[in-house]
């Protein structure tokens, strides 16, 4: 039971510009997601419930919507006087200073931190993949096997993602890592979930920088496949990667076809920041269809196929389907919405009509009027 010496380290930018409509005016760790979450909820849950109680999360910019959410982390039980949860500043200590600019750039602002944190293991994750993992059966494989760096990968269609790394292994040993979009093909590809010693991360960084490297996966991982035994860890669970708006469209919808009963164990419970509302309130002519209802939402129209956050209003006669609509949000009477993302705050008045196609969602932003 190796959790609990376990720094962990989030990472809630990274990839922003895959998901540039909803990450204009917050991270990649705020998005919404489920009706009630953000996505940084699952890696910070998955962390908790492994035991791992000090973690540290990287930011960048428009992170005021996750310090918002994320508070002090008492929701998730880190609101603590020993360990407990750290907003870590965007700055690159290293160098000339400034903001970081990379990966590689963001761990060496941190170095100070994950030096005195006192634990002897780092867990490393992003945001853009939806999973609820036991992070400490990995860790515990991790040091049982006497790998150098573990690394959690899935076998499916690479991610168009920048710097997505793909693998070739003997066994669970990667032997090849290759660091770059892999467009349409299958591939064992990285999950971005990476666990290696204090005392190694730490050393590996600095070697990076003061050779003048800035790319963590092609400047840590991809050249030390030789000279470390850098180890694969396969998820074969629930795991999806965000890397589009239509993959986050098509994850979400997923939800209503039975893959949240995979995502939301009973065992393995995910967290959020809690918002006392009423339960949910249905009209005498509401028609709810297979749907995914968040608390504090008013339905008197029809809903279809539907994620709907919290404090969502559906007025009478207006019909919404295969829709994903963010909180507090508004559907005016007449309005008919078809594939479509709402972002927080939308307004649509009477009579519109929005319509997009499941392989091409449209996308309203936060706040706009229609």
């Amino acid at each position: 039971m190796a959790a609990p010496n376990v720094l962990g380290i989030i990472y809630s930018n990274v990839y922003d510009d895959c998901l540039s409509e909803l990450t204009s005016v917050r991270t990649m760790g705020s998005v919404p997601f489920a009706g009630r979450y953000r996505l940084i909820d699952f890696v910070l849950s998955s962390m908790v419930n492994s035991g791992i109680a000090k973690v540290g999360i990287s930011t960048k910019a428009n992170y005021q919507s996750l310090m918002d959410h994320i508070g002090s982390g008492k929701s998730w039980d880190l609101s603590r006087k020993r360990d407990g949860l750290t907003i870590l500043p965007p700055f690159n200590l290293t160098g000339s200073g400034g903001v970081y600019k990379n990966r590689l750039e963001a761990l060496g602002g941190m170095l100070s931190y994950i030096a005195d944190s006192g634990k002897d293991y780092v867990l490393l994750s992003d945001c853009n993949v939806v999973c609820n993992l036991d992070y400490e059966a990995i860790v515990d494989e991790h040091i049982k096997s006497g790998a150098d760096i573990t690394v959690a990968y899935k076998r499916g269609m690479v991610p168009k993602l920048e710097n997505i790394m793909t693998f070739a292994l003997d066994g669970d040993r990667i032997t090849n890592v290759t660091v770059g979009q892999a467009g349409d093909t299958a591939g064992d590809y990285s999950l971005n979930i990476i666990v290696m010693s204090r005392i190694l991360l730490e050393r590996l960084v600095s070697s990076a920088q003061g050779q003048g490297y800035d790319n963590f996966e092609r400047d840590i991982i991809a050249k030390n496949v030789s000279s470390l035994y850098i180890r694969g860890h396969k998820i074969d669970t629930y795991a999806k990667t965000v890397e589009s708006l239509q993959s986050y469209y098509d994850i979400s919808m997923g939800l209503l076809t039975g893959e949240y009963k995979e995502l939301f164990a009973k065992d393995h419970p995910v967290y959020t920041k809690v918002r006392d509302d009423m339960p949910a309130i249905y009209g005498v002519c509401a028609d709810a269809k297979n749907s995914l209802v968040a608390d504090g939402c008013i339905i008197k129209g029809t809903v279809e196929n539907c994620i709907l956050f919290r404090g969502v209003q559906i007025a009478e006669g207006a019909v919404v389907k295969n829709s994903i609509i963010m909180q507090d949000s508004f559907i005016s009477s007449g309005a008919k919405i078809n594939c479509a993302i709402l972002d927080k705050n939308v307004v649509i008045k009477p009579g519109r009509e929005l319509s997009g196609a499941e392989s091409y969602p449209i996308y309203i932003g936060k706040n706009i009027t229609v």
